[in-house]
């Protein structure tokens, strides 16, 4: 698991032997490596027996989290597992990806590290195959190779304002040269718990760092502990409570919210705990699982097409203030149309779409204005002088062939 950790009263608090929360937290999960710390994370979902068998009770026993995002991963997929902790999703991940596939677990704890990969090959010796790999990097800053950077400053030690400013230009360097994870590199970003142990302030960049690393028409697919309601001062300043996932806890009313602010589309609750995991001054903490996609960024442009909503509500809104109608033919740029009819895409079998008779060329389309809707008349998609009729064949009905009714 990452260890990034922070308070939004005040993240510099110490903890009651004069530590900072950060070293709290780092210091509970380097512990939680090497024995059982049944405290950290609520149990997750049952996991498939099937993948578990080529696991060491080791990893087994000191992995914690509160969902299973990777049964949402498909073969050949290159996936990115953020706060990877003793590898146990990610050697799952391993093993639905195939040979064909990659799996990248991003963590910032030493000790989990070196526990996640102490077994990676005898694991890899008993699938056939090794496509594997773990880095150390924070999961808000994925692109700064952590070890790398430690290698660099064992030669240059940091003891001037000059060296500082040279690790500075070091670690710019490095991102941009060997990033740890480079950008639209993964078909799927996954965590299991973690993403509320990452300070409050840098909560924003995390976000857009799942954005950064995935593909066009990537997922993320995010398991994390949610709240009802805000913390009480009382628990945001308690360092066992951040390092055990609860003041952290992002609010249950926004966290689809930091996606669509990011930038992603299709933002879904998949899972939601019924029973509170734990209750804390009233307030509920239960583990949620989300899923969201990237790829509407680009130009929106004209290419007389159109959808139905098929409902069953009678209007629906997206994340961008587009209004659907059930049972009317909506105009959308061609942008929105691959999004809302793609077979495979988190609207599949919503809408019903409605190209153009006459394909209009990508370089021909014009731009379409997507800040308000509006419906389409059929005449725009079939054409104006559109003036075909066909007729019934004699003696057929439209029901047997299979195409309709």
């Amino acid at each position: 698991m990452d260890t990034n950790v922070g308070s939004p009263i005040s993240f510099s608090a110490q903890a009651r032997d004069g530590r900072s929360l950060e070293e709290e937290v780092l210091n509970r999960y380097a512990k939680g490596a090497k024995e059982v710390e049944a405290g950290l994370c609520c149990p997750a979902a049952h996991y498939d027996s099937r993948f578990l068998e080529v696991l060491p009770d080791e990893i087994l026993q000191t992995d914690y989290g509160c969902g299973d995002p990777s049964r949402f991963v498909e073969a050949g997929e290159t996936v990115v597992d953020l706060g990877s902790g003793s590898g146990k999703i990610c050697y799952i991940l391993a093993q639905k990806v195939g040979p064909q596939g990659r799996v990248v677990g991003v963590d910032f704890n030493p000790a989990m590290l070196a526990l996640a990969r102490k077994h990676r090959t005898a694991i890899s010796h008993k699938l056939g195959y090794d496509n594997v790999r773990f880095v150390r990097a924070r999961i808000q800053d994925m692109a700064l190779d952590l070890e790398a950077a430690e290698a660099w400053l064992r030669e240059h030690p940091v003891n001037t304002a000059d060296r500082w400013l040279a690790l500075e230009a070091q670690c710019a360097h490095l991102r941009q040269a060997a990033p740890a994870v480079a950008d639209e590199a993964a078909d799927v970003v996954v965590s299991n718990c973690v993403l509320n142990l990452v300070k409050p302030e840098d909560k924003r960049g995390l976000f857009a760092e799942m954005f950064r690393v995935l593909k066009r028409g990537g997922r993320a697919v995010i398991s994390d502990i949610v709240c009802d309601e805000d913390p009480t001062p009382k628990i945001l300043n308690d360092p066992g409570s951040w390092s055990g996932c609860i003041s952290g806890a992002f609010r249950e009313d926004s966290l689809a919210d930091r996606f669509a602010q990011a930038g992603f589309y299709g933002v879904e609750i998949l899972r939601r705990q019924t029973d509170p995991w734990q209750v804390i001054d009233g307030i509920e903490f239960r583990a949620m699982t989300i899923r969201a996609y990237k790829g509407k960024e680009g130009p929106c442009l004209e290419r007389r097409q159109a959808v139905v909503y098929k409902g069953p509500f009678s209007r629906i809104y997206d994340d961008d203030g587009h209004v659907f109608l059930r049972g009317k033919r909506t105009a959308v740029c061609d942008k929105t149309f691959q999004i809302l009819t793609h077979p495979k895409g988190p609207y599949a079998g919503m809408f019903e779409a409605v190209p153009p008779h006459e394909v209009i060329p990508v370089k021909d389309a014009l731009p379409f204005d997507c800040s308000h809707g509006s419906l389409r008349d059929p005449r725009e998609t079939k054409g104006k002088d559109f003036r075909e009729t066909r007729l019934q064949v004699s003696g057929t009905s439209p029901c047997r062939s299979g195409t309709c009714c």
